[in-house]
């Protein structure tokens, strides 16, 4: 079997999203882009507790199926768009979170309230129009719109986080979540909610770089920008 560790990552990354509140049974998926090219994909309408490694498939960029007994995830055609035309992004997690869902139900970004948000994501998300399940448009829009950031919310659907690796795309998912909880809690009590400033979006973006263990040391000009 190809890329069993990469199928490996790609469950714990979905079981990861049930974790955190993301996803409810077998919505949103998991893809990752593998050093030749190929890609990995969940399938379509399993629960991801109830996954095996077996269960995840490859596919090539026109998708089709390369490795795997299963059907692909509903949204491979917008997944592969992505990939395609980013070629800097290796991971894409689309989830049906609450909370930013429920913020593109009433605003057209979400701002910077908090740093986790640009730490994760590279600054204020975008909420985009529509896009069904199965659209390519989902991933059209994505490409159209997301610039530098690493996540874009689709109006009364849900959110596409993106990644270098998946990794990245998880943390830009979740903290994009903690985020929209944090917008909708404070919108509750007030229209005027504070934002952070341009400096310390770019900080807090600058600060990320370094975050982790064996990084290299933050460098001074990072904590001089505020």
């Amino acid at each position: 079997m190809k890329f069993e560790s990469e199928r490996k990552e790609i469950i714990q990354a979905a079981l990861k999203l049930d974790k955190y509140g993301l996803v409810a049974l077998s919505g949103g998926n998991v893809s990752a882009r593998m050093e030749n090219g190929e890609i990995l994909v969940t399938p379509s309408g399993m629960i991801y507790e109830d996954m095996i490694e077996q269960d995840v498939l490859v596919v090539d960029l026109d998708g089709n199926i390369i490795e795997g007994e299963r059907s692909a995830s509903v949204d491979t055609e917008a997944l592969l768009y992505i990939f395609k035309n980013m070629p800097q992004i290796n991971a894409v997690i689309h989830t049906h979170q609450p909370y930013a869902t429920a913020v593109s139900l009433v605003a057209d970004e979400l701002p910077c309230i908090v740093t986790t948000l640009p730490n994760a994501t590279k600054g204020a998300v975008k909420v985009l129009p529509f896009a069904s399940a199965a659209s390519i448009d989902m991933g059209i829009q994505t490409v159209e719109n997301a610039g530098e950031q690493l996540a874009v919310i689709l109006k009364n659907h849900g959110v596409i986080g993106l990644g270098s690796s998946l990794k990245e795309a998880l943390y830009s998912c979740v903290y994009l979540e903690e985020a929209a909880k944090t917008y909708i809690y404070a919108h509750s009590v007030s229209n005027e909610v504070s934002q952070l400033t341009p400096a310390q979006v770019e900080q807090a973006v600058d600060v990320f770089k370094y975050y982790g263990q064996g990084k290299a040391p933050m460098p001074d000009e990072v904590t001089k920008k505020v």
